[in-house]
């Protein structure tokens, strides 16, 4: 007997013992409960080593001339690992999900001290985080129209549409849109989309940002964090993608996001008439561009994001001047009233024109990127020139075969001239691919 008629037997017989014998005894067709043929298990992972020829001290901005002969710092991570589970139920009816492992999840233990009074001790052994972030139900009505509902992706940006590992050539994401979109930016809602022709679009309602989580340093990036066992959703906001396929070997896409921040937070506030206040919305409004093209060898990418904050100064105030306990989630942070990030790469397949070397491929790349994650009023009182960066990358990407990907970069950040460069070696292993067929 094959394997895969043993494992398949396997899954319907434990399916089955948890059906009453009476119900059991309607199911004459073992396949209508559950098919392999309909299930789907996927996946992706990096593992990344980095030395930081820079120092990390929480200092090296405001007292930059400290840390200018500063050793550097390496470090070992694994920013991404996924497992992917899909099904389909028939009918047009299908179910995904994605729970993903940040750097390395999260490890956290109670134990007893052997020493001393044997009290009780919580330790965090290991950083990082887990999370659930994709599962929804989707009905499909034709290739034009689709609903989907639940645990959604925001496709906002070019690397929340495509945020596989061997969808990019450097070692992490994209830094500059990563910088100040959350990303991957995963949210509770409802999707509309579809594909007609050469166009395909996608409609999106979900809970809009949290104001209080915004900072100088990533802008509205954490805005879609909530440290509760659910999402605050006082107020909803919208996104649309567009996306065209009409060339031959080239893509090209746009996107928008918009929806009211201040006061969607389990800590609301109702302000007096007089209050300054009162009539902040902390309006959040995104527009992104994006393209790229494969073909012959050759692969470039482009992309352009910009982001306004209404009522940033006064968002500002109001986040300084929290006065929370400790333990808040919120960083009591300035933010920006504007941020933007552009970037491109281009890469070329060495053994393209070679023979013999099957599904191999042998990148070579560079890649560009801008972005300023506070740019600030004309009145504002502060100005992080830190903010302001300009980052260059040349590195190599080999693919043994389709699903694997070793990559090799030199980065390195160009800051205004009152602080320090940060030049970089990342090395790293990945892997995107489904199990199942």
């Amino acid at each position: 007997m094959k394997l895969k008629t043993i494992v398949k037997c396997a899954f319907v017989g434990l399916a089955l013992s948890a059906i009453p014998l009476q119900a059991q005894n309607k199911v004459n067709d073992s396949t209508k409960l559950f098919s392999l043929s309909r299930l789907t298990v996927g996946g992706y992972g990096e593992a990344v080593y980095t030395r930081n020829f820079y120092s990390d001290n929480m200092f090296r901005y405001s007292h930059a001339e400290r840390y200018k002969d500063a050793k550097g710092h390496g470090r070992v991570d694994l920013p991404h690992v996924v497992i992917n589970l899909g099904y389909d139920f028939g009918k047009g009816w299908t179910m995904g999900s994605e729970i993903e492992f940040e750097h390395g999840g999260s490890e956290v233990a109670v134990e007893i001290e052997a020493e001393e009074t044997g009290e009780f001790e919580h330790e965090i052994e290991r950083g990082g985080e887990v999370a659930l972030e994709q599962f929804w139900i989707q009905k499909s009505f034709g290739k034009g129209f689709n609903i989907r509902m639940g645990h959604i992706i925001v496709p906002v940006g070019q690397t929340n549409n495509a945020h596989l590992p061997t969808e990019f050539f450097t070692c992490y994401r994209p830094e500059g849109e990563f910088s100040i979109l959350p990303c991957t930016w995963h949210e509770t809602g409802i999707s509309l989309w579809g594909k007609v022709g050469k166009w395909r679009y996608e409609a999106v309602l979900v809970p809009a940002l949290n104001s209080n989580m915004f900072n100088n340093a990533n802008w509205v990036k954490n805005g879609s964090a909530s440290g509760y066992e659910f999402r605050v959703a006082n107020s909803l906001a919208g996104a649309l993608r567009i996306d065209n396929y009409s060339i031959k070997n080239f893509h090209w896409g746009v996107s928008g996001y918009i929806g009211n921040t201040f006061n969607n937070d389990i800590v609301t506030n109702e302000f007096s008439e007089s209050s300054q206040y009162k009539n902040v919305k902390g309006t959040v409004v995104i527009g992104t561009a994006e393209f790229d093209y494969k073909g012959h060898g050759l692969v470039v990418r482009g992309n352009f994001d910009y982001g306004y904050l209404s009522d940033a100064n006064l968002i500002s105030s109001w986040n300084k001047n929290q006065n929370h306990q400790s333990f808040s989630p919120y960083p009591r942070s300035l933010v920006g009233e504007k941020a933007i990030a552009y970037g491109g790469e281009i890469a070329y397949d060495i053994f393209h024109t070679m023979k013999r070397t099957g599904d191999q491929k042998l990148y070579l790349f560079g890649r560009y990127d801008y972005y300023d994650s506070y740019i600030p009023t004309s009145n504002a009182l502060t100005d992080y020139q830190w903010t302001d960066r300009h980052v260059m990358t040349l590195g190599v990407n080999y693919y043994p075969i389709k699903q694997v990907v070793v990559k090799a970069e030199f980065a390195k950040r160009f800051l205004k001239e009152q602080y320090n460069d940060e030049p970089m070696f990342s090395l790293g292993v990945a892997y995107s691919g489904f199990f199942t067929r």
